[in-house]
C-alpha cells in the first residue's frame, strides 16, 4: 500500500516530537540532586513553600523594578540573567501545579526561580537607586508573608539553597508519572501532529 504525502508528513513530525521527549526525558539529572552542595556562585536563599506562592504573586513587580535600574552591577546582572534562564527552563511557570503541587516535575525549579527573584530583590534594597522602592516592596511582600504564615508552610524543597552556578532543570522524566505534565505533553504532540496537518493541507480531492 501506498501512502500519501500528508501522512508521511505526519508521521515525520510525530517521530521528530517523541524521539524529542524521549531525549527530554533522559537528560542528565545532575542539576537536581538537592543533596548536593550548591556549585560555586552567588548562593540563593532557599525559600519555603508557603514564601514561593507570595513571591510568585509579586514576582512581575520585582522584575519591573529590575528592568528600571541604568545603574547595575555585576551581582545585580548575575541574578537577573540566572532567574530569567530557570524561569526558561521552568517553562516560563505554565506547567499546571509547577508551584502549588510538591510532586510536580516541575515543582524544585519553580522554587529556584521564584528564591532568585528574592534574592535579586534583597540585592535591589542596597543598591541607591532601587533602594526605596526596593525596602517598600520587601514590606509588602513580609507583611503578607506573615498573615498567610507562609514560613510555616514547608515541603521537600524548603530547605534546599541554589547558586548562579547551576541551572535546576524540571525532572523530565516525572512527567510522565504526573497526570497534570503528561496531559499538557500529550496536548503538544496533538497540537503538533494538528499543525502538521493544516501546513500539509492533509488529502485533496480532485476539482476536476
Amino acid at each position: 500500500m501506498r501512502w500519501p504525502p500528508w501522512f508521511h508528513a505526519l508521521a515525520a513530525n510525530f517521530f521528530l516530537a517523541t524521539t524529542l521527549l524521549v531525549i527530554v526525558a533522559t537528560s542528565a539529572q545532575a542539576h537536581n540532586g538537592s543533596s548536593a552542595p550548591p556549585p560555586p556562585g552567588i548562593q540563593i536563599p532557599s525559600l519555603t513553600h508557603g514564601q514561593m506562592a507570595v513571591i510568585a504573586r509579586y514576582r512581575g513587580d520585582i522584575l519591573d523594578l529590575a528592568q528600571r535600574q541604568t545603574a547595575t552591577d555585576p551581582t545585580f546582572r548575575r541574578l537577573y540573567n540566572h532567574g530569567n534562564l530557570q524561569f526558561t527552563y521552568c517553562l516560563w511557570g505554565l506547567m499546571p501545579g509547577s508551584l502549588s503541587d510538591e510532586e510536580s516535575p516541575f515543582n524544585e525549579c519553580s522554587h529556584a526561580y521564584l528564591a532568585t527573584a528574592k534574592a535579586l530583590l534583597t540585592h535591589m534594597a542596597t543598591m541607591p537607586s532601587a533602594e526605596r522602592e526596593a525596602k517598600a516592596l520587601i514590606s509588602d511582600i513580609d507583611a503578607e508573608m506573615v498573615r498567610s504564615g507562609a514560613s510555616w508552610i514547608l515541603c521537600q524543597y524548603s530547605g534546599e539553597a541554589f547558586s548562579t552556578g547551576a541551572v535546576v532543570e524540571p525532572r523530565w522524566r516525572d512527567m510522565f508519572f504526573h497526570l497534570p505534565s503528561l496531559a499538557v505533553l500529550l496536548a503538544t504532540i496533538a497540537a503538533l501532529i494538528g499543525a502538521s496537518w493544516v501546513i500539509f493541507g492533509g488529502p485533496r480531492t480532485s476539482t476536476a
